[in-house]
């Protein structure tokens, strides 16, 4: 089970207190915050893009959407997801746990800008029922994260 992988992910870093298990959905950006009781825009979503080697992920606020010529003009490759079943093969958690913790080895994650606005994030840890409260350097650290990016536009 995928949560159990983010789990021991943390486990390994003595972290494993801090993740989170609802006993409701967080699999969506709405639904993490009604379990989490903040605002949506602290939701770090993980966002799987197809790549010529497999996928690269991307963590973004919840509140921001990726702009397609920012994103074109970061990795050189059109904003294309892979399905919900691809996902899962590629990265090794499913949609809704999708997050940089104990995934498939040689898969790239960047961090967008629009998680520096905040103290800490929540990204998922593996299961449409989790989080984990991070701060933004944290989240640097604990994703293995090759780089920040800036490929989202937030709302007007």
């Amino acid at each position: 089970m995928s949560i159990e992988k983010g789990r021991a992910y943390f486990r390994q870093f003595g972290m494993e207190h801090r993740v989170i298990e609802f006993a409701v959905s967080s699999a969506t950006v709405e639904l993490a915050a009604l379990a989490l009781g903040v605002e949506g825009a602290r939701i770090a979503k993980t966002l799987s893009f197809q790549s010529p080697e497999g996928c690269v992920l991307v963590l973004a606020a919840g509140d921001a959407r990726i702009d397609n010529r920012k994103f074109k003009d970061c990795f050189n490759m059109k904003a294309k997801m892979p399905t919900a079943q691809e996902v899962e093969a590629l990265v090794g958690h499913p949609v809704g746990g999708v997050c940089p913790f104990g995934i498939n080895p040689g898969i790239p994650v960047y961090l967008d800008n629009s998680l520096k606005r905040f103290e800490t994030v929540f990204p998922a840890v593996g299961s449409g029922n989790s989080a984990i409260e991070l701060t933004p350097d944290e989240l640097y650290r604990y994703s293995n994260a090759k780089a920040w990016v800036d490929v989202c536009k937030l709302p007007e």
